[in-house]
């Protein structure tokens, strides 16, 4: 354990961002990934550290709010690990991308001094969100939990208007405005909660303290909030658009990490804080799990652009996530955690796989492609790893995820002898056939079959790009073979918030 070391993890990428962006400035792109690498690095090395001794930290801070902390244990160590895994990971992968969209943008012959300065922009953008990120999961304080949730914010507005695609502005405007109310909406739950207690400290909030009336509603209001940040049914609306939307390598964070953070504040905030409150919520969020699940598979079934697909493939796995959550049992919520994971890793790979394609195929249109695995075997096999971890097919982590999920889900439906949970449980796997349906037909139409002419000089990426899916690949069936990795810290965690 090193000393202050979480405090280093979620500050140096902040202090450091606007020598991200001098050096990106003055030395131009490549000196910038590099700059922005190392801080990840060693902030990804701090976290698993921490993770590994079970490290907190704690500070005074005001009398309003009390103190603030961070902390890992069982619930935020994986979520935090891999978001910087994640992140330091995408930072090799965006040189290449981002250096094609500037040049993109400005016609295909932007000035090295055009470049320089948006790479450096970029990257200190990119390590404020990556920071915003972390600190939301490590926080131990209502009201530091929801800066570190609108900081997120800010950087992936930018990032999208700066350098997405189509009517960029128009729809950083939708991200910020939709996730802004949503946070608006939690903090309404926060106050609640800490008016009534009295404190802000996670620590101090006890359920008993809080009257009945105003436990519903701030369980209620944390949870839309939270949906809104998950990007379930109803509250969904924006995802497809921004990930569509953002550059590649930004989009292959949004969505594995940043929108599961919605799933961390559930587990942390209602599930744990708010257990008798929870376990009367429980089937509505099992339910509301299974309708996303089941909605954004089928929208996913009929996407011609690749990213779009992967957008609603997304919100279809949030949909598992919640389901985990409202098992109401073990093994269900620990599958739900363990759903983030491997969501992580295996649409962290399908984003990295677009992005090949928009900068080596010129195209993200699924009909205009095909016959690539010849081309790209690389990007191919590493493709159909991410496929098979979204589709929860052993060796990977996702076919973990999905069994311990199930598993759990049926086991509250016996146990309660509950017909509806029963009916649930069958139609959750009706949705995995959804899913393998609309994986197993974009990877039938992008790598084999016939190559269109217009694809014959296509070529595989540079190692900037596929090393990083390579190391991600890797992951994912590693914790396929040994899942304890994870598993052994989040089912004592989950039994203590079930006291069982």
């Amino acid at each position: 354990m090193i000393e202050y070391g979480l405090v280093q993890a979620v500050f140096v990428p902040l202090l450091l961002a606007p020598v991200a962006y001098i050096v990106g400035n003055r030395a131009g792109p490549g000196a910038a990934t590099w700059f922005t690498f190392a801080i990840l690095l060693y902030g990804t090395i701090l976290v698993v550290l921490g993770a590994i001794s079970g490290q907190s930290e704690y500070y005074a801070w005001t009398e309003q709010f009390g103190g603030f902390g961070f902390a890992l244990d069982g619930l935020s160590a994986p979520f935090a690990i891999m978001i910087y895994v994640l992140s330091t990971i995408l930072v090799l992968y965006s040189r290449p991308y981002m250096v094609h969209r500037f040049e993109e943008m400005a016609g295909g012959s932007a000035s090295v001094s055009a470049i320089k300065r948006q790479s450096g922009l970029y990257f200190a953008l990119y390590l404020v969100f990556a920071m915003g990120m972390l600190g939301t999961v490590l926080s131990t304080n209502l009201i530091q939990f929801y800066v570190f949730f609108e900081v997120m914010l800010i950087p992936g507005f930018f990032l999208v208007s700066l350098w997405g695609d189509g009517p960029r502005r128009k729809i950083g405007l939708m991200f910020l405005f939709w996730t802004h109310v949503g946070a608006v909406v939690l903090l309404l739950g926060f106050l609640m909660i800490g008016l009534s207690v009295g404190s802000f400290d996670f620590a101090d909030i006890v359920e008993g303290d809080i009257p009945p009336d105003i436990v519903l509603l701030s369980a209620v209001a944390i949870s839309i909030g939270l949906g809104v940040k998950l990007a379930v049914f109803m509250f969904h609306i924006w995802l497809p658009w921004v990930h569509g939307a953002a550059p590649t390598p930004i989009s292959a964070l949004l969505s594995p990490a940043m929108i599961g953070i919605g799933a961390y504040g559930i587990f942390r905030l209602v599930a744990e804080f708010l257990p008798s409150t929870f376990s009367d919520l429980a089937i509505w969020f099992h339910i509301w799990g299974l309708v996303t699940m089941l909605y954004g598979g089928a929208m996913a079934l009929m996407q011609d652009d690749i990213k779009r697909l992967f957008a609603y493939s997304s919100i279809s796995q949030m949909g598992y996530i919640l389901f985990g959550i409202g098992s109401l049992s073990v093994l269900g919520m620990a599958g739900a955690e363990m759903m983030y994971i491997t969501h992580a890793l295996g649409k962290g790979l399908l984003f990295m796989t677009a992005g090949i394609l928009i900068v080596r195929a010129g195209t993200r249109s699924i009909s205009r492609l095909g016959g690539l695995a010849g081309k790209m075997p690389i990007t191919a096999v590493c493709a159909v790893i991410g496929a098979l971890t979204i589709m929860g097919v052993p060796p990977t982590s996702g076919f973990m995820g999905e069994w311990i999920l199930f598993y759990g889900a049926l086991e509250t439906a016996i146990s309660e002898g509950s017909v509806v949970r029963a009916v649930t449980f069958g139609l959750g796997l009706v949705a995995t056939v959804l899913t393998m349906s609309y994986i197993l037909w974009m990877l039938k139409r992008v790598f084999f079959g016939k190559t269109p002419t217009h694809l014959e000089k296509v070529r595989e990426a540079g190692w900037h790009m596929t090393a990083p899916m390579m190391v991600l690949a890797g992951f994912t069936i590693v914790l396929g073979i040994y899942p304890d990795i994870f598993l052994e810290g989040i089912i004592p965690y989950m039994e203590g918030v079930l006291h069982t």
